[in-house]
């Protein structure tokens, strides 16, 4: 558990991941390429690569996942085999222990809640179409997903602007309302995805990370340097996405950096299950 600062002030906005954080939906990402990787008689998706694949927008996701597996096929065919089993199994996703409570409570308590997924519009749709009972506390404009355009080419996931949008739709909402802004520190973002704790931290948000018990395994030791946004060693651009923030007057955490260990702006959770809304100052009426 990490060791909070006293002076946090209480969070007023959650932003949520959502495949293998709210939903069931990365043992489905499994179950479907696992079904092809053994058609083309190669092994199945081991945990080292998948982790690599977590949280990324689908196409870097998908170079890295071909440069790995080599297959024997066009990667159109893969394409559309990949396609027709997510199209069988995605409706059958389910949320995760803990979350519709989570997300009730904090509705009923005035969080501000906001969407932040790399799924494009419409994955999404078959992810959550039989689930409208569990995404009707995301407001429509509060679902920013993995093809908005207003995410610039190539800053998907770990870079932080998908967090930053998530809140600014937030705050055009208070705006308008007449209301006070949430500034950064006010938000506690919620990822399964190393990239996407990363993401959180490089925001300059709180973050919690909930991963799947095979992605603990994976980073069994390292589970700081993930809470630090720091596991991924300094690939995917960071260093020049931070160069160039702070060439045009960017400011440091909140527009590229990642944290430090044990700073106490993340933590660790093995599940969201009796979620401890005191510590973040959140009410549980």
């Amino acid at each position: 558990m990490a060791a909070f600062k006293p002076d946090f002030p209480p969070v007023r906005a959650c932003l949520f991941d959502m495949d293998g954080l709210l939903l069931d939906t990365e043992d489905i990402y499994t179950l479907c390429n696992n079904v092809i990787l053994r058609e083309c008689n190669r092994p199945d998706l081991p945990w080292n690569i998948k982790a690599q694949l977590q949280g990324r927008p689908g196409p870097e996701a998908g170079e890295i996942f071909h440069a790995w597996a080599q297959l024997p096929i066009p990667r159109a065919e893969y394409i559309r085999k990949n396609s027709e089993l997510q199209r069988k199994h995605f409706p059958s996703a389910q949320p995760l222990p803990g979350v519709p409570e989570l997300l009730k409570t904090l509705n009923q308590n005035g969080v501000q809640l906001a969407l932040a997924t790399s799924s494009h519009t419409a994955n999404y749709r078959l992810k959550t179409s039989h689930l409208q009972g569990l995404f009707r506390y995301f407001p429509e404009e509060q679902k920013v997903l993995g093809d908005d355009t207003r995410i610039p080419p190539g800053k998907g996931k770990p870079a932080p602007d998908i967090y930053l949008l998530a809140l600014e739709t937030i705050n055009s909402r208070l705006r308008k309302q007449g209301k006070k802004e949430i500034k950064r520190e006010e938000c506690l973002v919620f990822e399964d995805s190393v990239p996407g704790v990363e993401a959180g931290r490089r925001a300059g948000m709180r973050v919690v990370w909930c991963p799947h018990p095979q992605l603990l395994k994976e980073y069994k030791g390292r589970e700081k340097e993930v809470l630090a946004g720091l596991a991924n060693g300094g690939k995917d651009q960071q260093v020049k996405d931070v160069m160039e923030e702070a060439a045009v007057g960017g400011e440091g955490r909140g527009r590229g950096w990642p944290g430090r260990r044990d700073d106490g702006w993340a933590e660790l959770l093995q599940s969201l299950a009796n979620f401890p809304y005191g510590r973040y100052g959140i009410r549980n009426a």
